[in-house]
């Protein structure tokens, strides 16, 4: 019995411990019931969470939550470093430079090894013509997340926009905290430090929400998301050659869907989970297919890495300050930048290339062409046209995202235009019932108003605990009757 449960709390490569699992509703059961004693104890619940937290980060990559300690001391120290300084020197500004180019090195280096080392030397050796064995690297769960997330305290601390956190115990609470830690939302320091050291308060507007969350956020990933992905979206991209062009699309627009559902599912989750522990996180997703231009979709979609990437990288290489060409370049090597940050290959560069220059594109006809300010917002038939136009080209691109070889993706673009065949189309969807009526009950779901979901949260607020018990336990139940038996990682966990 004893061998059973040691075994099932270690580490396991092939069972990360993630959100939707049996194991984490269990543990989580516990560290509530501990945290709540430990509610006027602040130091003891710090560390009691942090604790925790690496443990949650041990249960995703093992021994490598070393890692996440390095970043921590390294940056905290970086970042101490900086402000002593320039407090004393105020003057000089060489020092904090190399600093803040010191913690660069280590994040960037850091994350550049475990992400990149095979992806650039295969590039060298195919140019040199040499036959290259990719190394056996790990790639630890999350690290471009917590990584950046890290990364954008001292370069907040140096730029004199943000002052240091007080401890290392504070500190190593913002970077590791657990609801975030491995898939984002990436929380910015001046959000998150003001709320570590204030008396925990969770009042039934913050519980009530954070059920709500971590119910849709349940039903997003474990029913919607991986139900139409094992059952329908990953066999055709599997084998994209073997199904009509109409089976092609349909798996397309299920992708979509699944990659949003996984990932905003996650994202609700980890808000849910921080308002329960007495914290508030940023919105990560709103409704991004619902978009009526490129520019508008990247304010919907990942709203934490595409700010992140606006504010540390585009505004970084000067932003609209230095021109207009130098505008739309900085536009696309931006999203060159953040498609390689999803992983190293090519398609991801592909796609991010392709976002950069639609943006850029965007950008050129809506100020240059048509004359509109930023704040100019279309109406009626044109809105739906630009938002069905918006919404093809994000699925356009997601097959340069899903599909590992360009050879894949040229194989289903050829399915789709060039062995079409739509009269399949009610015959696919008759033998997919299940998946199509998810598909279409996650897509229905953007055009649903905000005040609904205010009012279904104002609900819960008004009921009692017994109330948003037998909601969590209705779609645990859902979640159990259609669930694979094995575990699937979230997607955003191999970035």
């Amino acid at each position: 019995m004893l061998d059973s449960i040691l075994h099932l709390l270690a580490y396991n490569p092939d069972e990360p411990l993630i959100f939707s699992s049996g194991l984490f509703l269990f543990l989580f059961l516990g560290f509530s019931f501990v945290y709540m004693l430990l509610q006027r104890q602040r130091v003891l619940r710090l560390l009691f969470v942090t604790a925790f937290s690496y443990y949650f980060y041990y249960k995703s990559s093992g021994v490598y939550f070393v890692l996440l300690a390095i970043v921590t001391v390294s940056d905290y120290f970086i970042a101490a470093g900086i402000w002593n300084y320039r407090q004393r020197h105020p003057e000089r500004r060489l020092l904090p430079k190399v600093l803040v180019a010191l913690s660069l090195c280590i994040g960037l280096g850091m994350l550049g090894y475990f992400k990149y080392t095979n992806f650039f030397a295969g590039l060298i050796a195919r140019m040199v013509d040499f036959n290259f064995q990719p190394w056996d690297i790990f790639l630890p769960v999350g690290i471009s997340f917590f990584t950046f997330q890290s990364l954008s305290y001292t370069i907040d601390v140096y730029r004199g926009q943000l002052k240091p956190l007080p401890s290392l115990l504070d500190y190593a609470f913002f970077v590791s905290f657990f609801p975030q830690l491995v898939a984002g939302p990436i929380v910015r320091a001046r959000d998150f430090a003001p709320q570590i050291r204030h008396p925990l308060v969770v009042t039934n507007d913050m519980f009530a929400k954070g059920v709500f969350l971590i119910s849709i956020g349940l039903f997003k990933k474990a029913v919607i998301s991986d139900y139409i992905s094992l059952n329908f979206v990953d066999r055709i991209f599997d084998n994209p050659g073997l199904y009509s062009g109409i089976e092609n699309l349909l798996g397309l627009y299920g992708y979509a869907l699944q990659i949003y559902c996984d990932f905003s599912g996650y994202s609700d989750m980890a808000i849910g989970l921080a308002l329960l522990l007495g914290f508030h996180f940023p919105m990560n997703f709103n409704a991004p297919y619902v978009s009526s231009s490129i520019t508008e979709f990247w304010r919907r979609w990942h709203i934490s890495l595409s700010t992140w990437i606006r504010d540390y990288i585009y505004i970084s290489m000067g932003g609209n300050r230095k021109g207009k060409l130098r505008t739309y370049v900085n536009l696309v090597v931006t999203m060159l930048l953040g498609g390689l940050w999803h992983g190293a290959s090519l398609n991801f560069v592909a796609w991010g290339g392709m976002h950069g220059l639609a943006l850029a594109a965007h950008k050129y006809f809506r100020t240059d062409v048509l004359h509109h300010d930023r704040n100019y917002r279309s109406h009626g038939l044109r809105k739906a046209l630009a938002c069905i136009i918006t919404f093809h080209f994000v699925c356009f691109t997601w097959i340069f995202f899903r599909n590992g070889t360009f050879e894949a993706c040229g194989v289903m673009l050829k399915q789709i235009f060039t062995d079409f065949h739509p009269e399949l189309f009610w015959q696919v969807v008759v033998n997919y019932k299940y998946v199509f009526m998810l598909i279409a009950l996650g897509y229905l779901t953007h055009f649903i108003p905000d005040s609904w979901q205010e009012r279904m949260i104002y609900c819960l607020k008004r009921g009692n605990i017994v109330v948003d018990a037998l909601l969590i336990t209705a779609v645990i139940y859902i979640v159990i009757q259609i669930k694979s038996s094995t575990i699937q990682p979230f997607i955003y966990f191999q970035f």
